[in-house]
């Protein structure tokens, strides 16, 4: 029997009985994809039916789907190939959802004793999500000044839209960030956006109930800035050597990267760029003095400028080529002035000091400096002012140094003879003269006021005569201070054996001998005065020196 030829009888029963039981469909909806397939699912397991029927409702009349008898199973020729049905729990299966295929799906079982129970589940045929793009509506913007609006819109049914920035949900305030939703789009609005706002990257999801898809990364460029303007270094020596590899370096926070200019004394200076050395101060003619520098920072998108504080710096050449210059003129102890001037060929000189041989160099009646210590003057010299002169020139940022050896001539001082006085024939006699004296004096001797061919210190008699008896007298000459001192020496010559003498120790001998023997003759009498009688003439008291 062709059992579509009943089907408005058939309609008609499956509303029969609709209050015996509705349990036999899960809570929907059922959610699945356009062109995808889906199975309707039921509570039951192996039920007892004559029939079993699938309709459909989508909003304007009912159409039969499938029926389901013990023997048969007919299929609605519009769904032919798209439908199945599962004889053992009554699942249905649909393939290739079409869109039209969303609506209330009624499953009805039929007794035999025209029981009906009937259930009702609503599918929703979802389109995919695709098409995700955000699009902006600025293509950079200004931080703290301009309104940025993110638009992100997608293809899909039953939408939800999420943004994030990185991984992080981003959070509206309804206030700086809020967010406006609509069916296939979300628009994010950032008022007085912030650089680190869109720095993310930022990502629109977009979801349903079976579906996620994320835009592609979205970056915004925000500019902001200059801000944080700083030299480096912002402590910087006072006073810098000329020639020094040295620069001040300007920085500051800035999107894009910021342009410096450089100012002296709030001036403008023809410098661009992040460095200020050394060598283009000198160029501008400046750093002779300890003078204020400072850079400002502009920012070409943000339209700002920023001035960094301020650093002093001066820059000072180094002292070099150092002299120390004293008199040419031959020197003479309390008849000459010297004057010493020290000079260097380069560098500003603030400080100087003279030493002499090691110590410090200091003022008196004869040492006299100059108001700016660059010269000394020694008047009259002395012998004490030989030695060696050290002026030492210095400044903020360097030292150096120079020496000059003076020598005073003086002398020579009183002469003095060192030698025998006595001596026997034939034994030999040297004669030292000595006398202090700059340059060192020249020796001459006489010989009882007659001159000798003798020339040195030294005057030697190898085998002493008695003619060698006489004065020996020494003169010392400078040749420089012109002086001439001498000192006369006596010599005597003598015969031999004349000036042996008893030793000291022959002389400890003998009066060693005569105490034994006093003692002896005195311990001896008073012996014989307590004994025997004695005779004076037993007794002989003299005692022979050993000698």
């Amino acid at each position: 029997m062709d059992l579509f030829a009943f089907k408005t009888l058939l309609f008609l029963l499956s509303f029969i009985g609709c209050c015996a039981g509705t349990d036999i469909l899960p809570t929907g909806p059922v959610d699945a994809i356009l062109g995808r397939n889906v199975t309707l699912k039921t509570l039951l397991d192996n039920p007892e039916f004559s029939y079993l029927i699938w309709n459909f409702n989508g909003g304007t009349e009912a159409v039969h789907i499938v029926v389901v008898t013990k023997t048969a199973l007919k299929v609605n020729p519009d769904y032919q190939g798209r439908v199945s049905v599962n004889r053992t729990n009554g699942y249905l299966t649909l393939a290739s959802l079409k869109a039209d295929d969303s609506g209330d799906y009624i499953l009805t079982l039929i007794t035999e004793t025209a029981d009906t129970t009937t259930g009702e589940i609503k599918l929703r045929v979802l389109e995919p999500v695709s098409g995700v793009v955000i699009k902006s509506s600025v293509p950079e913007a200004i931080e703290k000044k301009d309104t940025v609006v993110l638009t992100c819109s997608a293809k899909g049914s039953f939408l939800k839209f999420t943004w994030l920035n990185g991984t992080t949900p981003i959070v509206v305030d309804g206030n700086r960030l809020s967010v406006e939703g609509k069916e296939l789009s979300s628009a994010l609005t950032i008022r007085n956006v912030y650089r680190t706002d869109l720095v993310g990257p930022i990502y629109c999801r977009v979801a349903n109930n079976l579906e996620t898809e994320n835009s592609a990364p979205f970056n915004l460029t925000v500019y902001y800035g200059p801000e944080a303007v700083t030299i480096t270094p912002s402590k910087t020596p006072l006073v810098l050597k000329s020639g020094t590899n040295f620069s001040l370096t300007c920085s500051a926070v800035s999107s894009p990267p910021a342009t410096f200019t450089w100012y002296h004394n709030n001036t403008i200076m023809e410098i661009g760029g992040p460095l200020l050395t050394l060598e283009k101060i000198k160029e501008h003619g400046l750093g002779d003095k300890e003078e204020p520098y400072m850079c400002k920072a502009e920012n070409t998108k943000t339209k700002g400028t920023v001035a960094s504080s301020a650093v002093s710096i001066r820059v000072m050449e180094g002292i070099s080529g150092v002299t120390v210059t004293g008199p040419k003129a031959v020197l003479i102890a309390d008849n000459s002035t010297a004057n010493i001037s020290c000079q260097a060929a380069a560098g500003v000189v603030e400080k100087r000091s003279w030493m002499k041989d090691g110590k410090p160099l200091a003022a008196s009646a004869r040492v006299v400096f100059s108001s700016d210590q660059s010269s000394v003057m020694i008047n009259p010299v002395q012998k004490e002012d030989n030695g060696e002169y050290k002026c030492e020139l210095s400044n903020h940022v360097s030292t150096a140094q120079n020496s000059y050896k003076m020598v005073v001539n003086y002398g020579p001082e009183a002469a003095m003879v060192k030698g025998e006085e006595k001596v026997e024939v034939n034994e030999e006699v040297t004669l030292t003269c000595s006398a202090v004296s700059v340059p060192p004096a020249n020796f001459t001797w006489k010989f009882n006021g007659t001159a000798t061919n003798v020339k040195g210190p030294t005057y030697v008699i190898p085998g002493a005569a008695y003619k060698n008896s006489g004065t020996y007298t020494c003169e010392a000459n400078n040749v420089v201070t012109g002086k001439t001192t001498m000192h006369t020496h006596t010599l005597s010559v003598n015969a031999e054996g004349t000036l042996d003498g008893l030793s000291d120790g022959a002389i400890a001998g003998i009066v060693i001998a005569v105490l034994v023997a006093l003692g002896a003759a005195i311990g001896l009498i008073i012996y014989c005065r307590q004994k025997v009688p004695c005779k004076n003439e037993d007794i002989d008291l003299r005692v022979e020196s050993p000698y």
